[in-house]
């Protein structure tokens, strides 16, 4: 017995010795390809030098180090293109725009825009966590709490503006996010979800019942399952600052029957924007009309659209509101109130049988496609990727897994063979790449709803970026017209100015049939969450000549390919610029 545990021992012993050695081993060879790769790395030289020379890295994938494995294996000499963390190699230039070229190209870059995605989604978190603070520092709104109520998601009581904030929610953050938009009660829901309104809810319910803790404040309660924790915000702001949260939607024609189409009126001598936005606020309706001195309020309906506009000569004077051209013509303005016909989503209750890709190249409008997708359809849209941002503001798709088949389409911005094979189906959303190029690079440095500074227009960063993007934005297209099973081309550009017809096709192609009314919602909460505040000016042109005719000759191959596969053309508006 004793010389079998002997041996045992031994045994023991000599194993641990040797599990020593190959840990040992691993950490000196991982050590000297460590030291090999960033040596690599630091011998690059800098973009727009000679042919026989190299290009730069950007400084932020230097410090990480890594470079496409492949370049250790190459033995041949010749200039490198370094794309982040990968090197490209620099092909002909007779061949540099083929697209046998830029799918090959394309697959090069996969890896490295994967690590930049989730490098970038994760610094957006830091961005939204110090806007809150700052808005909980700015002003504590310390509203009367008024209890415990019931909640019904479908019919709800606070019909008012909606927020989500899935692991930052407070009471301070909801009663804020309320009264700046000038309404008198704010509710909490499920720890995370707030609501805002003018009318109590009727139902009260056991104060036990909201038992949910706020996401980002421990102790404190934010409602519960179907159950709202409602404070009356003592503290609205001044009439200025509710008229900045009216927007002018345009002339129209009035209906034959206003009375029949807008379920509220006011009549009053001197009828004001103000008085009527804030009759048609406080009676919970996203629109205020004007005619002379009759105020209505209600929704876009069949009857009244609000898709053809009239010329402002037709109400002409009506700004003053007590003008309006013979009562054939109407004045409109959204009200802070949001429509809420189309905010109810849900997952789907059984698994997709059909699995739908809506894919596009970044900054090309993808998450303002899932929005308008998720409010026609009513149900929510997952993501190839986690973006903290999104699902902070109500994208809940993004927590759930990409293959779940929960979801009514899944977004990406992949452009293998692999990753598009897997997919049954796909809307491809392309934009005008110069904006698209301008959006991501913004999203890049300032988040989703910033722009980048004008000192990153001007850095080295700006043309590394549009050399090595640009033709990422061809090779994407080009990809999915080739490996792709069965594609809806959707064009940014025409969704935006015919967004009602091209939402049909999205949703026809979803196979999901919805009503007039839903779609019209949806028009009237076109924006989302993630449109930045009008188009900052730049007091110079950021494209340069050279880079206008690098990209204009990538528009020209994609819109050859897109006509190749019987498809329409790009715009016109895309080149030449």
């Amino acid at each position: 017995m004793a010389k079998a545990f002997f041996r045992l021992q031994k045994f023991l012993r000599r194993t641990q010795f040797l599990l020593f050695f190959l840990t040992a081993a691993y950490l000196m060879a991982g050590s000297l390809l460590l030291l090999q790769r960033t040596r690599l790395v630091i011998q690059q030289g800098s973009r727009g030098t000679p042919a026989n020379q190299a290009l730069p890295v950007p400084d932020e994938m230097t410090r990480v180090g890594i470079v496409d494995p492949r370049t250790l294996q190459s033995p041949r000499p010749g200039p490198r293109l370094l794309v982040g963390m990968d090197a490209l190699q620099e092909p002909a230039l007779d061949q540099r725009h083929s697209p046998h070229w830029l799918m090959s190209r394309n697959s090069e870059l996969r890896q490295l825009r994967r690590r930049w995605f989730h490098r970038f989604s994760s610094d957006q978190e830091p961005l939204q966590t110090a806007g809150l603070k700052a808005m909980k520092h700015t002003t504590e709104h310390k509203g009367t709490y008024m209890g415990c109520f019931t909640h019904d998601s479908r019919e709800r009581t606070l019909k008012g503006a909606v927020f989500y904030d899935l692991r930052k929610m407070t009471v301070a953050h909801c009663q804020e996010a309320c009264a700046e938009r000038a309404y008198s009660y704010a509710g909490l829901a499920y720890g995370a979800e707030c609501y805002c309104g003018n009318t109590l809810p009727a139902a009260a319910s056991k104060p036990e019942e909201c038992n949910s803790e706020c996401k980002g404040e421990k102790g404190s309660v934010c409602g519960g399952v179907n159950r709202l924790s409602v404070y009356r915000v003592e503290e609205l702001r001044a009439g200025a600052r509710r008229r900045r949260n009216v927007i002018y939607r345009g002339c129209f024609r009035a209906p034959e029957n206003l009375t029949d189409t807008f379920p509220a009126s006011l009549i009053q001598p001197n009828l004001t924007v103000e008085i009527c936005s804030e009759f048609c606020s406080k009676k919970e309706f996203p629109l205020a009309v004007i005619r002379g001195q009759e105020c209505y309020c209600g929704y876009p309906t069949g009857r009244f659209p609000l898709r053809e506009g009239a010329e402002g000569l037709r109400c002409s004077g009506a700004r003053n509101a007590s003008r309006a051209a013979e009562g054939k013509y109407c004045l409109v303005y959204q009200t802070p109130v949001q429509d809420t016909r189309c905010t109810d989503r849900k997952f789907l209750t059984t698994k997709s049988k059909v699995f739908v890709a809506l894919s596009s190249f970044p900054g090309a409008g993808n998450t303002w496609a899932r929005h308008l997708i998720e409010h026609a359809t009513g149900y929510y849209t997952g993501s190839y990727y986690f973006d903290g941002a999104l699902y902070n503001k109500g994208f809940k798709g993004e927590k759930d897994h990409w293959r779940s088949r929960r979801t009514i389409c899944v977004k990406t911005h992949e452009s293998g063979k692999t990753e598009i094979e897997m997919f049954d189906s796909a809307i491809l959303l392309i934009r005008n790449p110069y904006k698209s190029l301008m959006a991501e690079f913004n999203r890049k440095y300032a988040g989703h709803l910033g722009y980048a500074t004008d000192r990153n227009w001007k850095s080295k960063e700006w043309p590394d970026f549009v050399n090595s993007y640009a033709s990422w934005w061809a090779s994407h297209v080009l990809e999915w017209l080739k490996y792709g099973k069965r594609l809806l081309i959707v064009h940014y550009e025409d969704l935006k100015q015919s967004l009602i017809p091209k939402l049909k096709e999205m949703v026809e192609f979803l196979n999901v049939t919805v009503t007039e009314d839903r779609l019209l919602c949806v028009e009237n909460n076109r924006d989302g969450n993630f449109k930045r505040s009008g188009a900052k000016q730049k007091n110079f042109e950021p494209f340069t000549q050279e880079m206008k005719d690098l990209i204009n000759r990538y528009i020209l191959t994609v819109d050859e390919a897109l006509r190749g596969r019987n498809f329409s053309g790009l715009p016109r508006e895309y080149v030449p610029r």
